[in-house]
């Protein structure tokens, strides 16, 4: 199994990877969680959702990662493959649920139920759910690092436990966001988390279909 001291590298490169995590995700979650309605308890229950499928998508990633090796020795067409994909899910999601906001909104956003994907009354939590997952499983610098630390360990039962530390450490970053039950929602505030959402969905969208059709993101 892991050792104290592997795990505490792992706390600690999640703890140091945060603000990149929170660059990452947080076009994501930001928006959406403004979308939804007002109140502590709603933002909780939407972050944990959200917090608890990511944590789904690194433990999935841990393995995959740990059974390849080293994520960076995946062949390159493969690679752009899946995270190609990936990326093109989070820009459905997004465009979904921005879509749902408006639509929501058409029966008046000042109503006391802002949003409801997929399951009325749940305001939202298979939404969160979604982008918790997708977001689990997107890739950047960070995560490749603690996917490569992973992929030395000896067991996939030690990878995941590498993961789950690694990712407590960067999920206390997100916790500042429940900070946001306090900001009040109306139709101006929903309007621009509509708009963030649907450009950061064109942006993900650009990414995903750059990486399926082979060309270069950058240079």
């Amino acid at each position: 199994m892991v050792g104290v001291f592997r795990l505490g590298e792992a706390l600690l490169l999640g703890l140091a990877s945060g603000p990149a995590c929170i660059a990452s995700c947080g076009p994501v979650i930001v928006p959406s969680l403004l979308a939804e309605k007002t109140g502590f308890r709603i933002s909780t229950r939407y972050l944990g959702v959200f917090l608890s499928t990511r944590l789904t998508g690194y433990l999935l990633f841990a393995l995959i990662a740990w059974q390849l090796g080293t994520m960076a020795s995946l062949p390159e067409t493969p690679r752009s493959i899946v995270f190609g994909a990936v990326h093109l899910s989070l820009a459905v999601v997004l465009l979904w649920y921005a879509h749902a906001v408006g639509r929501q909104c058409s029966h008046g956003c000042a109503g006391s139920e802002l949003v409801t994907i997929g399951m009325p009354g749940k305001r939202g939590v298979p939404g969160a759910a979604m982008l918790g997952f997708l977001t689990g499983i997107s890739l950047c610098p960070p995560f490749v690092a603690a996917g490569v630390r992973a992929a030395e360990l000896s067991s996939a039962a030690a990878a995941v436990l590498f993961f789950a530390v690694f990712f407590l450490g960067t999920s206390i970053w997100f916790v500042p966001f429940v900070g946001f039950s306090c900001i009040r929602r109306n139709e101006a505030v929903i309007t621009v988390a509509r708009m963030a959402m649907v450009l950061i969905a064109l942006y993900y969208g650009y990414l995903g279909l750059s990486m399926l059709s082979g060309r270069k993101l950058y240079g």
